[in-house]
């Protein structure tokens, strides 16, 4: 049991130095290619920390455990805002512009409610996931011309932050 718990510790640490890493490395490629922070946590972060969950969840699949990929991408989502952002802000505060708001959580809700309609009939279908997979890639592609185009970030920094 001991050796067990001190591999976990280790594992710990170990999975703590390479998010570091990770962050530092993106926020390098960002600097480099001239690129906003948010475009980059949009796309190679988010993608790069999702990696697991959809290893999981195709492993389920092709195990026939559908339920399973869907649980895991419900905790997935329940665990990154819980955990991730409820200990990051217990930490250190972050700022949140209304702009940022307006803009992301209205997509937010609407991919939600989307995903809810899809699983009312009781399955996800390869066209239900052809779907999603198309959404999630106008949303990142929209997300992505907003912030390299849009002049109102400069303005966000002197707004109110919530």
């Amino acid at each position: 049991m001991l050796i067990a718990a001190a591999a976990i510790i280790v594992g710990f640490i170990i999975l703590i130095y390479s998010a570091d890493l990770f962050v530092a490395g993106a926020a390098a490629i960002a600097e480099n290619m001239g690129m906003s922070p948010v475009i980059i946590g949009l796309t190679i972060v988010s993608m790069g920390t999702s990696a697991p969950e959809i290893l999981v969840s195709l492993t389920a699949s092709f195990a026939g455990a559908g339920e399973l990929a869907i649980g895991n991408a419900i905790g997935s989502n329940i665990a990154n805002i819980g955990l991730v952002l409820g200990i990051t802000v217990l930490i250190a505060p972050l700022i949140v512009h209304k702009g940022t708001l307006r803009k992301e959580i209205v997509l937010l809700m609407i991919v939600t409610l989307g995903v809810g309609f899809l699983c009312l009939d009781g399955s996800l279908s390869r066209l239900d996931g052809i779907m999603m997979v198309a959404v999630l890639v106008f949303i990142l592609i929209y997300l992505t011309l907003i912030q390299s185009s849009d002049t109102s970030l400069a303005q966000e920094a002197d707004e109110e932050p919530i």
